[in-house]
């Protein structure tokens, strides 16, 4: 079944690794964030396990997030493990209107949230 998802809805996906402990306690932070805000997807991407959906984009630092609108990348880097600078995050994103100039022109990011896009309406999320 195909998801709903509209084209232009919010996606953050939490780049981590499972060895690290930074990223297993902020997994939980993460996950309440899905609650409070059931307007955007968040998904949780295992670096070493899903290495070839992430390919070529080398993930070096924990944990690393990844915010687009619709297609669009808008924010890609490390940030600290902390509720609010993800809630700022989500927030600042659910705020700005889409437009082409607040992209990042990296072609792998672009491939990489379309990938993403194709998870979500295949997973039904």
């Amino acid at each position: 079944m195909l998801s709903s998802t509209p084209p232009d809805s919010l996606l953050v996906a939490c780049l981590c690794a499972d060895w690290c402990e930074v990223c297993r306690d902020y997994r939980a932070v993460f996950e309440q964030m899905q609650q409070r805000f059931a307007q955007a997807h968040l998904l949780w991407i295992d670096v070493e396990d899903e290495a070839d959906l992430l390919e070529p984009l080398e993930i070096e630092d924990f944990p690393t997030l990844l915010l687009a609108v619709g297609t669009q990348a808008r924010f890609f880097g490390p940030v600290m493990a902390q509720a609010q600078t993800l809630e700022r995050l989500i927030r600042a994103q659910l705020a700005a209107p889409v437009a082409a100039a607040d992209a990042l022109p990296d072609p792998a990011l672009a491939a990489l949230v379309g990938r993403l896009r194709q998870r979500l309406s295949t997973s039904g999320a």
